[in-house]
């Protein structure tokens, strides 16, 4: 009864942030309710399209959400409940803000791209850091998101071989990257968003009505329970991103700026969606620590190249628990988790959602890297012919990156994303001091990320640099605080203070 009471009370902390702490965020930035928006200003009929406020925001959802709130959360909860209270308070504080402020930012500059935005306010270099980051950071997406589904599709059609179904996927993302918006991304995906909520209303529902399984057993939250031992500090704040902060999220934003009619429907677009994925992360999170020690139906095989996974057991063998099923098969671990508590139903909205959810996150990284590359060479965009010229060698990369070993990249991956998001929040903290506003509410969670992220990339195993966690704690602090000395010393543009 214990664990089913932390349950409601972090889904209600997280309802409240969006009712109480939204509105604060809005009323602290200032956010202009009679701002003409970009949809108004620049309509073109591919990426400026007004649609109605529910569409956008269930676009906006899948955006940022992906596999994210899922795989995320249950690689937290190897760590502990302490995870409970990262979802919450990271999304809440941070996260949200983050989501919401930044699309407010690129509102009041006609949809602008992120990278362009931070360098307003954070000067070229800062901006050329932002383009590199970000392209790299999308480009990752894509490719992970292409082979991955692929490789589970297979698992699903054996008929047709991996590369055929990478082929069709980047055919798909293809033709999301340059049709106009409301084609196929704003048709699709509001369906793709109710399966995505109903998976999670599902689960949530199902998981007190199991009598076989006790809601979080053990809500030691000061405990960290991870079998490889790694620190609750920094390593979770990187390992859950989606569902508490992540930087790829403002990179998303700027698309569905481009699309609503209203400035009033910022908020419950962006912050609210970040509440709802922070919601799904949180019902995940409590799934995984509830059948954290459950027998599952797998064994753990070394393949060939001696990495661990995951059969289905014979009758008789003894099977691995649930953490470890996590540790070894995200994917197979959502299907057990699924097929546990709704049984053959959940079990089909479990693949459903392992394969669609990567699917509708690669696309539309895609197309944002179409739209950040256009910014770069400054080729407008309503032209057929001007997207076909950044799309054909966007994807050609993505074809080889694809058959590049590139692990060593993949690596700081987490880092880079968390990374985008120290940038985000620290631009807006110079747009919001430029206007005497209560700037604190973006700067704080600057302060924590940059500390975080600069501990992370000195101490975190991945990154084999192997100082340690206290030393570049140290370090972490005197970045974060030198970035708020520059952020205090930083002019930002005119523009800004008239808007």
């Amino acid at each position: 009864m214990a664990g089913l009471m932390v349950f409601l009370v972090c889904a209600l902390l997280l309802t409240l942030g969006y009712f109480v702490y939204g509105k604060i965020a809005e009323r602290v930035y200032g956010v202009n309710f009679r701002l003409l928006m970009p949809c108004e200003l620049r309509p073109d009929g591919v990426d400026y399209v007004a649609m109605p406020t529910w569409r956008v925001f269930m676009i906006q959802l899948l955006n940022i959400a992906g596999l994210g709130p899922v795989f995320g959360a249950l690689a937290g909860c190897l760590f502990g409940p302490v995870a409970l209270w990262w979802i919450v308070l990271g999304c809440v504080l941070a996260g949200a803000v983050h989501d919401f402020l930044a699309a407010v930012a690129s509102a009041e500059h006609e949809g602008e791209n992120l990278p362009e935005l931070v360098g307003r306010y954070l000067g070229k270099v800062a901006k050329l850091v932002m383009r590199a980051l970000s392209i790299v950071l999308l480009l990752l997406v894509g490719v992970v998101f292409t082979s991955g589904p692929a490789g589970m599709l297979h698992s699903l059609v054996s008929s047709i071989s991996v590369t055929w179904w990478c082929v069709i996927i980047l055919l798909y993302y293809f033709l999301a990257t340059v049709l106009p918006i409301d084609v196929i991304i704003g048709r699709c995906y509001p369906i793709f968003g109710i399966l995505f909520i109903f998976m999670a209303i599902g689960l949530a529902v199902a998981l007190p009505f199991t009598p076989t399984i006790e809601i979080l057993p053990n809500i030691n939250f000061s405990a960290n329970y991870h079998p490889q031992e790694l620190g609750v500090w920094p390593m979770i704040f990187v390992t859950i991103a989606c569902g508490a902060i992540s930087g790829f999220h403002a990179t998303q934003s700027p698309m569905m700026v481009r699309c609503l009619r209203q400035p009033r429907q910022l908020r419950p677009v962006f912050y609210g969606a970040m509440v709802v994925e922070g919601l799904v992360a949180l019902v995940w999170c409590v799934v995984g620590l509830s059948l954290r020690e459950l027998p599952t139906d797998y064994v753990l095989v070394a393949d060939v190249t001696g990495k661990l996974v995951p059969q289905l057991a014979a009758p008789g063998v003894e099977t691995v628990p649930f953490w470890q099923l996590t540790m070894a098969s995200p994917a197979t671990a959502v299907n057990q988790a699924c097929t546990t508590l709704l049984g053959s139903v959940g079990a089909f909205f479990a693949v459903l959602g392992v394969v669609i959810l990567p699917i509708t996150s690669g696309d539309t990284a895609m197309r944002c890297c179409r739209l950040m590359l256009a910014d770069i060479i400054s080729l407008e965009q309503s032209s057929a012919k001007r997207r076909l010229l950044i799309a054909i060698p966007l994807f050609a990369a993505v074809i080889v990156i694809a058959n590049i070993d590139f692990s060593i990249i993949w690596r700081y991956f987490g880092w880079a994303n968390q990374a985008l998001a120290c940038f985000t929040l620290w631009a807006l903290a110079v747009l919001m001091r430029s206007r005497r506003r209560l700037h604190w509410i973006v700067t704080v969670p600057a302060l924590f990320m940059t500390t975080m992220c600069t501990t992370y990339l000195l101490s975190a195993p991945d990154c084999h640099i192997g100082m340690s966690v206290e030393v570049a704690t140290y370090i972490g602090l005197g970045v974060a605080l030198l970035c708020m000395v520059g952020c205090i010393f930083m002019r930002a543009p005119r523009l800004a203070a008239k808007n």
